[in-house]
């Protein structure tokens, strides 16, 4: 058998990509005058809002002796080291006061940073930009800035409903974003007679073709055989009803249903937590059915079943990976993953070289699988 037919061994790393906008917290979760606790990429965060509502976010370590942040005293503008009384700036991590300073000691107080992340809340989420680790000298680094605002839902019309959930997955950044991605799995783990069975699988063949970071499904009909397909043909009354779905790196998924002046749209992500755990968050806004009264609720249940369908799939297939086993990858079903990864490594010998990132994919190209 030619060695191209043979499935691809392939060994997932646990390397967490930094540059990049995260989702931290849910918006609503987020208070005024108090602190919250998250963790991204391993880095403890204290976030918050100040008095005017704005968010932010500091990693939750005093740079005097580490005591956590989060425990300290908060007035709306600055947080207090409960430790020894250390004040910060609470939106670009500036000392503003050591009380145990004498008036004549003359150290520079505003030259002392605790650690600060841009912060902006978009779409019912507050989102931390995790930038590249700097030079060694924690305590007096100025906070870097992010390149480009937070991402934010593609919205179609000014009058939509919005909606989110979110799960902890036991597995790695990796496993969970080709989880995430992954075209065939879904007869097998997403089944309901709402939706679909597994005795409805056939052949599939889609375009996939680059974008810049990533991948695009282009455009196509949605699958004719699930339940909502035919609702939304019904209600709609639109001659095509096309889906275009993009993954872009670290870790986004969007997806974007149009159906004449209806439309869906939504951003997942897998939030890198730790080495072994992420986090998904979906977030949806449309226009559909927005005046019936139960349909906020009834697409929340929809995607509630996914993502614990999902959830429960990675909790088992974290009991296999403690074992560290083989991991392989077929055509053409696993190219998406396969191109996640090959990004990953073109994105990392970019910054390496500072030579531009070379794109995996030459150009358009088809797949075909059965789902």
């Amino acid at each position: 058998m030619p060695e191209l037919d043979l499935p691809q061994r392939q060994a997932t790393d646990t390397l967490m990509l930094t540059g990049f906008w995260y989702r931290a917290l849910p918006a609503d979760r987020v208070h005024r005058d108090q602190l919250h606790k998250a963790t991204l990429l391993e880095i403890p965060l204290v976030i918050g809002r100040d008095r005017e509502g704005r968010p932010f976010a500091l990693r939750d370590t005093c740079p005097h002796r580490g005591m956590p942040l989060n425990s300290g005293k908060f007035d709306g503008e600055n947080l207090e080291c409960p430790y020894h009384g250390w004040q910060f700036d609470v939106h670009n991590g500036q000392c503003q006061l050591i009380p145990s300073l004498t008036s004549d000691q003359t150290m520079k107080v505003d030259r002392i940073y605790a650690g600060s992340y841009p912060c902006e809340e978009q779409d019912h989420f507050i989102w931390v930009y995790i930038s590249d680790p700097g030079p060694q000298g924690a305590g007096f680094a100025k906070p870097a800035e992010a390149p480009e605002p937070a991402p934010q839902i593609e919205k179609f019309s000014d009058k939509y409903k919005l909606a989110y959930l979110q799960a902890e997955m036991p597995v790695s950044i990796d496993h969970g974003i080709i989880g995430l991605m992954d075209p065939a799995h879904g007869p097998f783990v997403h089944q309901a007679w709402w939706w679909r069975t597994r005795h409805s699988i056939h052949e599939k063949r889609k375009n996939f073709e680059p974008i810049p970071n990533g991948f695009r499904m282009a455009a196509h009909t949605p699958s004719s055989n699930s339940a909502p397909y035919k609702l939304l043909r019904l209600y709609a009354d639109a001659d095509s009803i096309s889906t275009t779905i993009d993954f872009v790196l670290p870790n986004m998924r969007t997806e974007t249903i149009r159906a004449g002046k209806y439309w869906f749209s939504s951003l997942t992500t897998v939030t890198p937590i730790t080495r072994t755990q992420c986090r998904i968050d979906v977030v949806a806004a449309w226009n559909l059915f927005r005046w019936v009264p139960f349909m906020p609720g009834l697409l929340k249940f929809v995607f509630a079943k996914f993502v614990e369908q999902d959830r429960h799939t990675m909790e088992m297939q974290a009991e296999g990976l403690k074992h560290n086993p083989h991991l392989m990858l077929i055509d053409d079903a696993d190219r998406p993953a396969k191109w996640y990864f090959q990004l990953k490594a073109a994105h990392l010998e970019s910054k390496r070289t500072g030579r531009e990132m070379k794109h995996p994919m030459d150009g358009p190209v088809t797949l075909k699988w059965r789902s």
